[in-house]
């Protein structure tokens, strides 16, 4: 079964403001282009930590829990999926669109800026794998929001 890709951020620096996308192209060398933490994943032999992933299910249980409402933007991830539930599991593979293939390498553990964000929402995001998926860009491919979403 499949979802759909509900969203796709960015952010150019550090702490820099997140830019929402309507499309963009992905690649093994670079994985999401202007965006600074696909950029310094992808300067690392294992490339672990290209691109980031949020099941929109598990930010809003998140959000639930700490009792509050923030746009999925802010959780600095760059992919919003909705509409499928990922394996808990290094070596799951997706692809999005018609080409661009993930490899989940681990899960991506929330920092302090969620708490700053919203309190609660730290602690919220950690159980389950709340706070997202890391991924390494197995196959290039341009993904634009609404494109299927498969488990390989």
């Amino acid at each position: 079964m499949g979802g759909r890709l509900a969203g796709l951020a960015r952010h150019d620096r550090k702490f820099g403001p997140v830019e929402t996308l309507q499309a963009i192209a992905i690649d093994r060398d670079g994985g999401v282009p202007g965006d600074y933490a696909s950029a310094v994943a992808s300067q690392k032999m294992t490339r672990k930590r290209q691109v980031s992933l949020i099941e929109r299910e598990c930010w809003d249980a998140a959000l639930a829990e700490a009792f509050g409402s923030v746009d999925w933007a802010f959780s600095r991830r760059n992919f919003l999926l909705e509409g499928l539930r990922l394996p808990r599991a290094a070596g799951t593979r997706l692809q999005i669109g018609s080409s661009l293939v993930l490899e989940i390498t681990d899960q991506c553990t929330p920092c302090h800026r969620m708490e700053a964000l919203l309190p609660g929402l730290h602690d919220a995001m950690r159980a389950d794998w709340r706070g997202g998926f890391v991924a390494r860009v197995e196959q290039d491919g341009v993904v634009a929001v609404d494109d299927e979403i498969r488990i390989l």
